[in-house]
């Protein structure tokens, strides 16, 4: 029966349309297990009702004409059970409704199965026998088996064959859901990208001319760097440098030793170019695959794209030029930051991945463009919506396709409140961030793989409240010297002077290996990383730490940031080496003067030891992302589970609770770095905390600051105690929410609706 199962079960898969599907599925079952009738009833959520869409054995004019009201009669049954229903004799039993229109009143035995996917019964699976008998278990259980595994198949093809309503009648509201990725609301034309080269599909080859070869490479990454060049010369004007750092990032791996020379040196060991620059791509793209953290992990797609690019040229399939109307919605099965970048200025309206999350590179320059995104819409079928008129809501991550006049009326209305609400924001920038009660709460960035950065940012945030040091490390063939490191970090604190900077040594290890220093672990989510291999090698960490001192001398605006911290003795032991990090510079003529020094608090661990810990630094900065995912036990990129993660937890809030009274009874800075701390309602519940200080991504700024400027902090500590007689995150999200309406800052929390 497992052949049997694996086989429906790829032919589902394959349909091309929700009907097909549903055909192969009453077909199929039909003759595995030998009865008289199969049918699928799928649940009509809008109407309330269980809708007959496919049969064999029952009258096939029945199908769409037979809906059965929620909790009537045995399918009914089923749902409200969410589980199998086995009866010898179902005309008998009390809960039968008979339907005239199947014509099934010569059957006797029903088994029902619930098709059911993340808590929802989308449908049941119906089997009928002429004869009066119970099914079998080795029945039962195949039918359940069969149910569980095609429930993403009938919502994939459900998506696909039912973009468009055919009938009148159906729900005006329909719409496909996928993640949040930006905020706000596009209407406009979908046009569908797609890679410009499958670099998968690039077989070894033989290299009959090694040189030629590397000629061929080396011209087709000329080109690549010319198109990124001009790319970031068109978005000079419109973006800050900070987020413009993938084109950097990309150019700075085409002028480097490790993607060329790795190349190269394939080439010349035998393969030709294509197949050569194929190994060197995934070797790189692994590195970045195999991390923990999500933003970085997203990293492997910026890599593969360069590689799909450079392929491009080198197949000389350069592609032609893409018609790109007015309110260009871009959609694609997993839409690179270089796709959206090439559309001409002024005509991206929103941006459709059905792959990629929150913190993609593609999210995050949509955020920094204020262009709508919805990413991981992955019941998204592609190929059928070039061309069509789409709405995008980046609140909620819906986007509906060829939507009603009644829909694009409202949607139309709140992309106006969305261009007030913008015009609003525009109006912050330069204002202080503080209380109408006159209390300042400093607002910082979060920063990575960055060159320099535009005065236009720097004069809107604070200073730098995270600045990730690891990405510098991951783009070279071995340890940057210091020398090298000093310069990079120059740049950073020169561009904020004489703002503070606060610079989180190196976070590798376990799941963030680095190609010349790789770290095979079973479980690289509890492994060997941060400041463990930190301490383990202490010659890395004094090389990065005396680096920092000297890139402070006559600045004097750093502050250093320790992640990872689980133990008081890892603090302990790490002051000890930057203390002698200081000495040692000192000796050797440097005027260096020591930093604050903080801790993160990531670990549970550290929060139930967080008054030890403040007695030992000068702050503490809490990693909002990480603390969540370990306190709930949720892996916040697994699709099964990433509903449940959520920083608004009750337990997340009074851990983040017991975190500020810990550190402030040392007198102790408390600042929040983590996607928490970029979130207007949550920022009022974190300065209701008593939290001092907020660092997020760019983007935020404008929004955060408005809402902190139009709430009291005694206003803030009395939604915090009504958020925290919450048991449910729902809860919470529904006072923050009715909060900010009566505050007239609705528009920033539109999931309230």
């Amino acid at each position: 029966m497992l052949d049997t199962l694996h086989r429906i079960v790829k032919e589902v898969n394959a349909a091309p349309d929700l009907v097909k599907a549903l055909e192969i599925i009453v077909s199929q079952v039909k003759g595995a297990i030998s009865t008289d009738v199969c049918s699928v009833y799928l649940t009509d959520f809008e109407r309330r009702e269980h809708v007959l869409m496919a049969t064999e054995g029952l009258h096939r004019d029945a199908i769409g004409k037979v809906r059965l009201p929620y909790h009537r009669g045995l399918i009914g049954l089923v749902c409200e059970r969410a589980e199998p229903v086995n009866l010898a004799d179902a005309p008998s039993h009390s809960r039968y409704l008979f339907t005239h229109e199947t014509g099934e009143t010569q059957y006797k035995g029903f088994l029902g199965v619930p098709i059911i996917q993340n808590r929802r019964v989308l449908g049941v699976l119906v089997v009928r026998q002429h004869i009066q008998r119970s099914f079998e278990d080795q029945e039962v259980t195949f039918l359940f088996t069969l149910a569980a595994q095609l429930a993403g198949a009938i919502t994939h093809a459900q998506a696909s064959g039912d973009l468009v309503p055919e009938d009148d009648m159906a729900p005006p509201n329909r719409f496909l859901q996928g993640r949040p990725g930006s905020p706000g609301v596009a209407l406009g034309t979908a046009v569908v990208v797609y890679p410009p080269a499958d670099l998968d599909a690039v077989p070894d080859r033989s290299s009959k001319d090694p040189d030629s070869e590397e000629e061929e490479f080396r011209t087709a990454v000329a080109a690549v760097v010319e198109d990124l060049m001009a790319i970031e010369d068109r978005f000079e004007e419109t973006l800050p440098v900070e987020d413009r750092a993938l084109f950097d990032a990309w150019l700075m791996m085409l002028g480097g030793d490790s993607l060329i020379g790795g190349t190269v040196r394939r080439i010349h060991e035998g393969n030709w170019a294509p197949g050569a620059l194929r190994e060197t791509i995934e070797e790189h793209a692994k590195v970045f695959d195999a991390m923990e953290d999500i933003y970085l992990r997203e990293r492997a797609s910026d890599v593969r794209d360069l590689g799909r690019r450079i392929l491009m040229y080198l197949q000389q399939k350069v592609v032609g030029p893409i018609d790109y109307p007015e309110n260009t919605v871009l959609v694609g099965d997993d839409v690179s930051a270089m796709q959206m970048a090439e559309v001409p200025k002024g005509r991206l309206a929103g941006v459709v991945s059905a792959q990629g999350a929150s913190f993609s590179h593609l999210a995050i320059l949509a955020r920094a463009m204020n262009v709508p995104a919805v990413m991981g819409l992955s019941d998204l079928p592609v190929n059928r919506v070039d061309g069509r008129f789409v709405i995008l809501e980046g609140y909620l991550g819906r986007l509906y396709v060829s939507p009603p006049p009644s829909v694009i009326q409202e949607y139309q209305r709140l992309a106006s409140e969305d261009l007030a609400l913008f015009k609003e924001l525009e109006a912050e920038k330069d204002l202080p961030c503080e209380t109408t009660d006159g209390a300042k709460v400093p607002l910082y960035m979060n920063t990575g793989l960055i060159s320099e950065l535009s005065s236009q940012v720097s004069e809107e945030s604070e200073g730098v409240g995270l600045y990730r040091t690891e990405l510098p490390f991951m783009v070279r063939d071995s340890f940057p010297g210091e020398s090298v490191q000093v310069t990079n970090y120059q740049r950073v604190l020169s561009a904020f002077h004489p703002r503070p900077v606060t610079i989180r040594t190196l976070d590798i290890g376990g799941d963030k290996p680095l190609p010349y220093f790789p770290v095979e672990e079973s479980n690289p989510f509890l492994g060997w990383r941060g400041i463990r291999i930190s301490l383990d090698h202490p010659e890395i960490f004094l090389t990065q730490v005396r680096a920092i001192l000297r890139a402070a001398i006559g600045l004097n605006n750093v502050r250093l940031l320790l992640p990872m911290i689980s133990h008081v003795q890892e603090v302990d032991d790490a002051l000890l080496l930057i203390q002698r990090a200081h000495d040692e510079l000192m000796e050797e003529g440097f005027a260096v003067t020591m930093p604050k020094i903080g801790v993160m608090i990531e670990v549970p661990a550290a929060v139930y030891q967080v008054d030890a810990l403040a007695r030992r630094i000068d702050f503490v900065s809490v990693g909002t992302n990480d603390l969540t995912q370990y306190l709930l036990a949720v892996d916040r990129n697994n699709a099964h589970v990433a509903d449940i993660y959520d920083d608004m937890h009750p337990a997340v809030l009074r851990a983040l609770i017991q975190i500020v009274k810990g550190a402030k009874d040392f007198q102790r800075e408390v600042s929040v770095c983590g996607e928490m701390a970029g979130n207007p309602a949550a920022a009022v519940l974190l300065i209701g905390m008593g939290v001092d200080s907020l660092s997020m991504n760019g983007g935020s700024l404008l929004r955060v600051k408005w809402v902190l400027r139009s709430v009291s902090r005694s206003r803030a500590r009395e939604l915090l105690q009504a958020a925290l007689r919450c048991e449910k995150v729902s809860e919470v999200k529904q006072l923050l929410g009715n909060a900010l309406e009566e505050m007239g800052l609705g528009g920033l929390m539109r999931a309230g609706r």
